[in-house]
């Protein structure tokens, strides 16, 4: 029993209407298997592999290198089994003449991020899916919920996940009170109240696994598990220099360089990833809210908290990539919690080695 699977460009975060198709990395011809890169395409955002959610043979390349593409086109023809040339020519055919492209008013029945006030100050977040427990993603210093863009529709396949922008950061209000830990903590508790949910799992990237930890130790009643990615507040050091260079960053010149450090793939840092957070960063009250997060993080090259004890009342997971050069994947070892480690990741391993981390992810969600 033959299968022909059509290969459309996918949607990666809520901004993204159109890719442009960079590399082919797989040949007409070539077996492919599930969660294989097939192509290279760039956003206005980010750059990222496509990968096949199907298993098969690449039969059809309809996407050219450099051809602009909305989200949803016709990328490639994948047959699991025999199909002849002049069946995959009517599967083309047919998807070209009833493809219409996700316009505007579309688009706007989609799920959109919601904003009230929480706790006496504005904050953003969005939510996919439905039932089970909740799941609430934390993103890192310096980020906001699209640090999630690969990971939340994946995992929101199977439960509720909401992703959030702390104080400080995105679109939630930037001034902070004290700017330590605790404040950001009791925001996430605050979300928690506000959208009456009893028991969340959380996950957090970076500083936001310092936050998750934090809420665990304030308030265990209210976690279900921590799912801890590059996570701060694990072993005492920390990159100091990049903290410090990202937030006195005032031009391109200057950030290039920092978030570069982020990825283990240079070439993942677009200019339009730079000219968003020069933006960010140039917003009233952002400068002194990253001033006084990052003070309240580390000393220099140390790590203010240890939160390692923490650890052992919740079920764990902790993801790192090898080659994170902001907070060392050594922390990983001997924690009271599962591990995974990809080697060839960065800091940004949720989105560099985004299949893996969501599948590994999924597993542990499951099974508590």
């Amino acid at each position: 029993m033959s299968q022909i699977h059509t290969l459309t460009m996918p949607k990666w975060g809520l901004s993204m209407t159109e890719g442009r198709v960079d590399t082919w990395l797989k040949q007409e011809g070539d077996e492919i298997s599930k969660g294989d890169e097939v192509l290279d395409v760039e956003t206005d955002k980010i750059s990222s592999s496509v990968e096949a959610p199907f298993s098969g043979v690449l039969r059809r390349r309809v996407a050219k290198p450099d051809e602009t593409l909305p989200v949803g086109a016709l990328l490639a023809v994948v047959v699991e089994g025999e199909a002849e040339e002049a069946e995959i020519d009517a599967v083309v055919q047919r998807f070209q003449a009833e493809f219409v492209a996700d316009g505007g008013a579309d688009q706007a029945q989609g799920p959109a991020p919601q904003k009230a006030e929480v706790g006496g100050r504005l904050l953003r977040w969005f939510e996919l899916g439905e039932g089970g427990t909740p799941l609430v993603l934390v993103h890192g210093f310096g980020g906001d919920l699209n640090n999630w863009l690969f990971n939340h529709p994946a995992l929101a396949t199977e439960r509720r996940v909401i992703a959030l922008d702390l104080p400080g950061h995105g679109e939630s209000a930037k001034a902070l009170q004290r700017g330590d830990l605790d404040e950001l903590s009791e925001t996430v508790l605050a979300l928690l109240d506000h959208l009456d949910i009893a028991k969340a799992h959380l996950a957090g990237h970076s500083m936001g696994g310092a936050v998750s930890l934090n809420v665990a130790r304030l308030a265990p009643q209210r976690v279900a598990s921590l799912s801890l990615v590059a996570s701060a507040g694990l072993g005492q050091e920390i990159n100091g220099h990049y903290l410090q260079s990202f937030v006195t960053a005032a031009n391109r010149n200057a950030l290039k360089p920092q978030m570069v450090q982020l990825f283990a793939d240079p070439a993942l840092v677009t200019r339009q990833m730079l000219e968003d957070m020069l933006k960010f960063k140039r917003l009233e009250g952002v400068d002194q809210a990253l001033q006084q997060l990052s003070a309240a993080l580390a000393d220099g090259d140390r790590q203010r908290h240890d939160l390692r004890g923490v650890l052992g009342q919740h079920p764990a997971l902790v993801v790192w990539g090898g080659m994170d050069a902001i907070i060392p994947a050594s922390h990983a070892e001997g924690l009271e919690a599962e591990v995974l480690v990809l080697p060839e990741a960065g800091h940004m391993v949720q989105m560099e080695a985004a299949e893996q981390v969501n599948r590994r992810l999924a597993e542990f969600l499951r099974r508590h």
